[in-house]
């Protein structure tokens, strides 16, 4: 994939700076690249000790397809005792309509005024045949009406970003809900489908998991309403 990228007649140009240099944009995990740099120099897997993202560098060597160092990863876990992962599928899809919501703003004392506003409501379905990530799927998302009973490949996500202009009150009334993703301690809001698809798009990765299709743009992955990833 490299050699592809920089054979000669590929129309593949460096980002200009104003000094007159110039350099190339993959976007790729760069911690990761230091590891498939090292291989590509040295011809062998030169890991630090108690490495762990094993499973994300075996994604990159997929995505430059790098034969030799995804053998030298099936080596290193099969003598760390770490089963090789199974082959299994992961498809994300996501949609939002947007709603009307009328409502009575305060305005002094004795004058309310009717207002709407619009609010965006997202359905996410995630089904994946990997139980493992699965789990970190619904561990990555927080949302108060997650059904934590549901069972199988399946997952579901409804949420509504709160308007700036909808009193907290009314939101709350309409039982709409947002929904938070990241690490406890460092939650942040999804706002919409970019940053839902990206939050996807990094557990997959983690997982080992390559992105196979994009609906309906190829070219604009995060706000496309349909991704699918394998793992072999």
């Amino acid at each position: 994939m490299l050699g592809a990228m920089f054979r000669a007649g590929t129309p593949m140009t460096p980002n200009l700076n104003p000094q007159g240099g110039g350099h190339y944009f993959i976007d790729r995990d760069g911690k990761a690249f230091r590891h498939i740099l090292n291989f590509l120099r040295l011809g062998r897997l030169d890991l630090p000790r108690g490495y762990g993202e094993t499973a994300l560098l075996r994604a990159e060597a997929d995505f430059y397809q790098i034969r030799p160092l995804l053998d030298a990863l099936r080596e290193l876990e099969a003598s760390r005792g770490t089963p090789a992962p199974t082959a299994a599928l992961l498809h994300a899809d996501v949609d939002s309509s947007p709603r009307l919501v009328h409502f009575s703003a305060r305005r002094g004392p004795h004058h309310y005024e009717l207002s709407s506003v619009q609010v965006d409501t997202f359905r996410a379905n995630l089904f994946c045949t990997d139980p493992e990530c699965l789990g970190a799927m619904r561990a990555r998302f927080g949302v108060a009406n997650e059904d934590r009973a549901e069972r199988g490949p399946h997952f579901h996500l409804e949420w509504a970003p709160c308007p700036a202009e909808l009193p907290e009150v009314e939101y709350r009334r309409l039982g709409l809900q947002p929904l938070w993703t990241g690490e406890p301690g460092e939650r942040r809001e999804v706002v919409g489908t970019p940053g839902f698809l990206e939050e996807v798009l990094r557990v997959a990765l983690e997982h080992g998991f390559r992105l196979d299709s994009v609906f309906p743009d190829p070219e604009d992955l995060l706000n496309s309403r349909s991704l699918r990833f394998v793992r072999h």
